[in-house]
């Protein structure tokens, strides 16, 4: 038996990698059965329907040098001139003018700080050094008031800055109240388990822009009076709770994979219970859920431009100002698609992140 066993793996091993021609390849993924063969034609022929018209209004008859609307309008195509004369105002709203150079730098440091987030040889108390400088910074450059930059207030923010901001500042906080959450769900604690299960439930029943409308509108109702709580921290919080409340369910998914075995095992190391979940438990739970996770930090930098319902000025709200000039009107294409494009580079990266770090961390199951 251990023979033909021995020489059942030598020819597995030994065996030549097959590979399909591309006719194989097309019959095999694309026209394997008459459902998906309809499907494949019926893509096709979107896609064929919707790219050439297109690339011709986006590229070809797309105009970019005109100096006033009339010189746009009638080509067929899409007036990126628009976008070139408006952009300031898409980008940074209300922000001052002859300032705005602020919050360009800002976005930069925040970009930067995210991005080296994501190499593994900064994961140690480093990171926390440079999160802390990168903050600090954002916070002089957008606010001022010192170094002879001129004081803004935070109701003159907007744009992509502020996007930036509210869904950087909401993933860094909801992510370890959101962990919280989810250990005190799993909790032997009566009370801890009843105010954790509470929270959760009843902040995923109901929808964010209520939790907006309530921060904008009911919270000052509720304060004493002479106390106000500025209406973009308002946001802030409000956005901070709905996400801690998805991410501690989606982490508790995550601890609920783990074997009872390596709970056991870190008992029998003497480990106590914060030992066991920082050093054992949560690192393997935190792989488990890393595509979900992603999927919710996605959805928060998008939900973000909800925040336009309470009159802050996002990027899609500083867009809409840009259509009120008269001489500009018309072109609420191009504004949403280069929107949408924006949001579109920012998700894409994160998922495609998300995707090199299951195989860095070894995430995925083959079969």
């Amino acid at each position: 038996m251990s023979t033909v066993h021995t020489t059942s793996i030598a020819k597995n091993e030994d065996a030549p990698n097959v590979r399909f021609s591309p006719w194989t390849w097309l019959r095999t993924q694309l026209f394997s059965t008459p459902l998906n063969s309809l499907l494949t034609i019926l893509s096709v022929w979107l896609l064929l329907a919707i790219v050439p018209a297109l690339v011709d209004w986006a590229l070809i008859k797309a105009n970019i040098s005109a100096t006033t609307a009339q010189e746009c309008r009638g080509t067929g195509g899409a007036c990126w001139a628009f976008i070139i004369e408006k952009h300031r105002l898409i980008l940074f709203g209300l922000y001052p003018y002859d300032e705005q150079w602020r919050p360009l730098i800002a976005t930069g440091i925040l970009l930067a700080t995210i991005i080296l987030s994501g190499f593994r040889r900064f994961w140690n108390l480093s990171l926390v050094v440079i999160w802390t400088l990168a903050l600090i910074s954002v916070a002089i450059l957008m606010w001022g008031g010192i170094f002879g930059m001129k004081y803004v207030e935070n109701s003159l923010w907007g744009g992509l800055p502020l996007t930036l901001i509210l869904s950087t500042f909401g993933i860094a906080f909801a992510f370890p109240i959101g962990v919280v959450l989810a250990l005190g769900r799993r909790s032997h604690m009566p009370a801890i388990k009843s105010i954790c299960v509470v929270y959760i439930e009843l902040i995923r029943g109901v929808p964010l822009i209520s939790l907006l409308f309530m921060s904008s509108v009911m919270l000052p109702l509720f304060l004493p009076e002479g106390v106000n709580i500025d209406k973009l921290l308002r946001a802030q919080i409000a956005i901070v709770m709905f996400a801690a409340a998805y991410i501690a369910e989606t982490v508790r998914g995550g601890l609920q994979a783990i074997p009872k075995g390596q709970f056991e095992g870190g008992e029998s190391l003497g480990l106590n219970y914060w030992q066991q979940m920082r050093l054992i438990v949560l690192p393997q739970a935190l792989k488990v859920v890393i595509p979900p996770l992603v999927g919710i930090f996605i959805a928060m930098f998008k939900d973000t431009s909800l925040v336009v319902v309470i009159g802050i000025f996002d990027l899609t709200q500083s867009g809409k100002a840009a259509l009120t000039d008269q001489s500009w009107r018309g072109f609420s294409s191009e504004l949403y698609f280069f929107i949408a494009m924006i949001y579109f580079v920012f998700c894409f990266s994160m998922s495609k992140y998300s995707q090199s770090l299951e195989k860095r961390l070894a995430t995925g199951y083959q079969r």
